[in-house]
């Protein structure tokens, strides 16, 4: 959620503050504002709406000069999106300035403490409970009134803070939510994530949790929270800037799905060695996978999605019982987790909070730990046991594409290992999968190319209420992130089904000009598949299918077919979700809508 950005050094520190808050903007905001120290005070603006408004009302930052401040960009939790209820917040005199990622779990006991002892509350936010606490311990020592309020609050924060009283530093803290910290000549940075800062330096430091970093213009001190000072080690990023610009395209969704390609195949070559997966990072001898019994993957939305295509394929080639399971049930439901479990944790961020909180269980209950992340050093990649990276490159837009697409191929070659280890796949179907999985990158190029087919298609439907999309097997897991796809950036209600299940209740809300997606990619249930399109159409509906080449017969049902290349059908979906994902981009921007920015949504989702 919310983004963080602090800067102290030689430049004016309003620029630099809006321009990593605008490479924040991909994780999803509705209001935003800085804080900078003049020289004589502390001085803010905040706005509600997109970062422009106070791009506008600073004057690109001019109104605010200094070289030392914090910002901003607000997702609202507690309170709605207000002025008033914008970070950053102040105590009562504004000598203390805070901004904060997180909840405070127990901020109504802190607030109802705070005023017994006369602070006023100005906003509904459980921030300004941080900033008034703060003001309370502080007796000049900055790092000690910071641990002490850090003893005290319950919950996730990640936090920038500024002091009047020590104008030539800047504080950052970090619980489970995610802080990092740039060092460069000119100055050094707080943000959220590493966009934020690649302008100005490719050396950062991970705060791990309940730590403490001060800023000062040539240096960085690390604390825990008992304030003893800490070494650490910086990681250097070595990402093209570019891969976080549009690089000329409408919207970055696009960008990344052009994207696609090459993100599956720099995920896969590395891992696919003289024809046979090689996963060194795994961290298993192949007596351990042997004896692994079952296996959950546990993830949140489009990650989650990757997983029930994964159960499809664990179970079908390595014959291992697999649960899939949505990280904030995982974590509540008090799982069985037998001995040679193994929990695959699946995210993008590697720091979406429930997905960590339920890694984090798995770890208490004892049982091995693989993380399936993107972002190198993230929460989830520093605490699983082992890590396997989706080398996808920085994703931007909220809708994943490129980072579900990588992660499906981390699967794929995840069940080929177990799979051959095991015995449980013969020689020459695993090289024939082989050979399947190095032409993807080819294939989704093909199908990228004719995206103008989709576009005409999805303008049909600009005006659309209601889709639902079905399929049974791989194909209703592909169904279900089809139709999040189109849901999430549309904002059309859009559910999916298993095609079987259509007669026990569904069925009923199918009506003439209805528009049903229909995904057929699995040869042994076309015949299944066909027949539910007969019963949708019989009721009026409108039938868009996806279906590999040369299953003409599925013509004689639906109105309009996209076909795919043909593949081992259970790597299907990484081909059928490329004109899924073309269909949901070009209904939304057919509807004149914000496609990187949809509403009410963040891209890394760090509160529950």
């Amino acid at each position: 959620m919310c983004g963080i950005v602090g800067y102290i050094g030689t430049h004016q520190a309003a620029p630099v503050l809006l321009d990593g808050l605008a490479k924040l903007e991909y994780r999803g905001y509705d209001s935003a504002g800085i804080a900078v120290y003049d020289g004589e005070k502390i001085r803010m603006e905040k706005a509600v709406g997109r970062l422009k408004v106070l791009e506008e009302l600073t004057q690109d930052g001019a109104t605010l000069p200094g070289t030392v401040g914090i910002g901003h960009t607000r997702w609202a939790t507690h309170g709605v999106p207000s002025d008033l209820n914008a970070h950053p917040h102040f105590n009562h005199d504004h000598s203390i300035v805070v901004v904060h990622n997180g909840i405070i779990e127990n901020y109504l006991k802190l607030k109802k403490k705070l005023a017994g002892k006369g602070y006023e509350f100005l906003s509904e936010t459980d921030t300004e409970v941080i900033a008034h606490m703060l003001d309370y311990y502080y007796k000049g020592d900055p790092l000690d009134a910071i641990s002490k309020v850090m003893h005290r609050m319950e919950g996730s924060y990640g936090l920038g803070i500024m002091f009047r009283d020590h104008p030539d530093e800047v504080y950052a803290v970090r619980k489970d939510s995610p802080l990092i910290v740039g060092t460069s000549p000119e100055g050094n940075l707080i943000a959220s994530d590493v966009p934020a800062v690649l302008k100005y330096t490719r050396d950062v430091y991970y705060l791990e949790n309940e730590e403490i970093v001060k800023l000062t213009r040539d240096g960085l001190h690390f604390y825990n929270i008992d304030e003893e000072e800490l070494e650490k080690e910086a990681t250097h990023i070595d990402w093209d800037m570019n891969a976080a610009e549009k690089g000329g395209y409408e919207h970055f969704m696009l960008k990344e799905m052009h994207e696609q390609p090459k993100a599956v195949k720099d995920t896969l070559t590395p891992r696919i060695k003289n024809g046979d997966v090689v996963i060194e990072e795994l961290g298993m001898t192949d007596e351990e996978i042997r004896a692994i019994r079952k296996i959950f993957i546990v993830a949140c939305g489009s990650a989650y999605h990757t997983g029930v295509t994964s159960k499809y394929i664990f179970e079908k080639l390595a014959r291992i019982p697999v649960e899939v399971d949505l990280a904030s049930e995982f974590r509540y439901r008090d799982p069985i987790l037998p001995e040679n479990t193994l929990v695959v944790i699946v995210s993008q961020s590697g720091e979406t909070a429930d997905t960590l909180a339920a890694l984090r269980l798995a770890k208490e209950k004892g049982v091995r730990t693989l993380g399936i992340v993107n972002v190198v050093g993230s929460s989830i990649a520093r605490e699983a046991d082992n890590v396997m990276y989706t080398w996808a490159g920085p994703e931007i837009a909220v809708a994943t594409t490129k980072a579900y697409s990588t992660q499906l191929i981390a699967q794929y070659l995840l069940a080929m290992k177990f799979a051959k280890v095991r015995g449980t796949v013969s020689q020459n179907d695993f090289d024939a999968m082989i050979q399947s999985l190095e032409r993807l990158p080819e294939q989704i190029s093909l199908l990228l190319s004719h995206k103008e087919n989709v576009q005409r298609f999805a303008n049909r439907y600009l005006a659309a209420e209601h889709v639902f999309f079905i399929g049974r097997g791989i194909d209703y897991a592909i169904s279900m992130e089809g139709s999040l796809k189109l849901k999430e950036i549309s904002y059309i209600h859009s559910e999916a089904y298993a095609a079987g299940e259509l007669k026990h209740g569904t069925i009923s809300l199918i009506e003439d000009g209805r528009l049903v997606v229909a995904v057929l990619t699995q040869p042994e249930l076309y015949k299944k598949t066909i027949s539910n399109i007969q019963e949708v159409k019989t009721r009026g509906a409108f039938v868009m299918a996806v279906t590999t080449v040369g299953n003409t017969e599925v013509e004689k049902v639906a109105d309009y077919v996209v076909y795919l290349p043909e593949t081992n059908p259970i790597f299907a979906n990484s081909l059928a979700i490329i004109p899924l994902q073309l269909f949901g981009y070009y209904v939304s921007i057919g509807r004149g809508l914000d496609v990187d920015k949809p509403r009410n949504l963040a891209k890394s989702v760090t509160v529950e």
